[in-house]
């Protein structure tokens, strides 16, 4: 009898004490938490989520000539997974001994019929004019979404006839895909009110810009479908509203140009939602913008509450340089969050992956960043994922 009290005891403080255990992790989990930036040294990075893990492509990285990524299951512990695609595989077609090295930048990774494809920007070869920024657009395959990707074709995947990057691909709920990409300012002068202040303030000759272009692309990816129409570029008045932020990187003499690149559009509600950067990607003042339509190809119209995401250096944080995003969501699909890269005075220069929380309601979104002090986890994280 005495035996059989003390095993049940036994059992009963064991049974507690898995109990316990169990609230533990559960509050654990719950309360566990993050600081930006993550240690994931990425400009431009873009986040795959796939077969419950999440996979991270970015420009830089460690990368050869092509482009590295990152695995995880939480979105803030992120693992090593070496380069996924090389310049010199069998259809390879750009340039390594370009300038900046073949440019192999700003790479998307989408799943489609159990195929992973890369599309990415890079210099190509075929430069009979010897343009010194001869970007095209590129497409590769692989059956994992660690690669190794081979290119698609033995060319970019179309000629507009003038240099373009950013790459982003929009699949639509009727089945029709869409291509994103930005003409670049080389070459590209504009005349506007910002154009003929610097010339009258003695600061530029003339204001190159880059614009946003959007085009149906095939559905095997060989190609487009018609012809590019213009999504978004810089105010051609300096008294638009949006006109002072897009417009930072001159006013404040970094550069001669105005951005508009790094798109990424997605769909919510019946909206179409474009986000976007703008000023110079090395400065400070990069920052995200956005603008809605009510089809893919627009006309889009650019948000009141522009820009959703900049430096916080002015307002005693330690971040600038912020651009470039991509948009993913929690294990559990409850949150959304913005992925960009930016660069803090312990960072220096180099571009540094942050998450921070965005929502979207009634054609308005809200970017909770950006952040270097504890965030919670996201969630549907579990106890596990977290530990390991």
């Amino acid at each position: 009898m005495k035996k059989i009290l003390v095993l049940s005891f036994f059992l009963t403080v064991l049974f507690g004490e898995v109990l316990r255990a169990q609230t533990t992790d559960s509050n654990d989990t719950d309360s566990a938490t993050f600081v930006n930036p993550l240690k994931v040294q990425f400009g431009d990075p873009y986040v795959l989520h796939t077969q419950g893990m999440y996979y991270m492509y970015g420009t830089g990285g460690g990368a050869d000539h092509g482009f590295a990524a990152y695995s995880s299951k939480d979105l803030v512990n992120w693992k090593q997974e070496g380069q996924v695609f090389f310049s010199n595989n069998k259809n390879g077609w750009s340039d390594i001994k370009a300038k900046w090295e073949g440019a192999y930048w700003a790479p998307e990774v989408y799943e489609v019929k159990g195929k992973f494809y890369l599309f990415y920007s890079a210099q190509w070869k075929k430069n009979p004019n010897k343009e010194e920024e001869n970007f095209r657009i590129g497409v590769a395959v692989a059956d994992k979404p660690i690669g190794p990707f081979i290119d698609l074709n033995t060319r970019p995947v179309f000629d507009p006839g003038y240099p373009t990057i950013d790459a982003n691909v929009f699949f639509d709920t009727n089945g029709k895909c869409y291509l994103y990409y930005s003409r670049v300012a080389y070459k590209h002068a504009v005349e506007s009110e910002v154009a003929t202040w610097a010339r009258k303030k003695g600061l530029y000759k003339e204001i190159e810009e880059s614009w946003v272009y959007g085009v149906e692309l095939k559905p095997d990816f060989s190609g487009v479908i018609g012809k590019p129409k213009l999504m978004l570029r810089p105010p051609v008045s300096m008294g638009d509203k949006q006109s002072e932020w897009e417009s930072r990187s001159v006013i404040a003499q970094e550069v001669n140009r105005r951005w508009t690149e790094g798109s990424v559009t997605f769909k919510k509600d019946g909206i179409y939602y474009m986000m976007y950067s703008a000023n110079h990607f090395g400065g400070q003042y990069y920052a995200i913008g956005y603008a809605t339509a009510a089809t893919p190809l627009g006309p889009y119209k650019k948000a009141a509450n522009n820009p959703v995401l900049q430096k916080n250096t002015d307002k005693g944080g330690a971040v600038s340089g912020t651009g470039h995003n991509s948009v993913t969501y929690s294990p559990d699909g409850k949150e959304m969050f913005c992925v960009y890269h930016g660069r803090t005075a312990a960072t220096g220069d180099e571009r540094v992956v942050f998450i921070d929380r965005m929502t979207v309601k009634a054609g308005i979104i809200t970017i909770a960043g950006p952040t270097t002090t504890a965030q919670k986890f996201p969630s549907g994280v579990t106890k596990i994922s977290i530990n390991k």
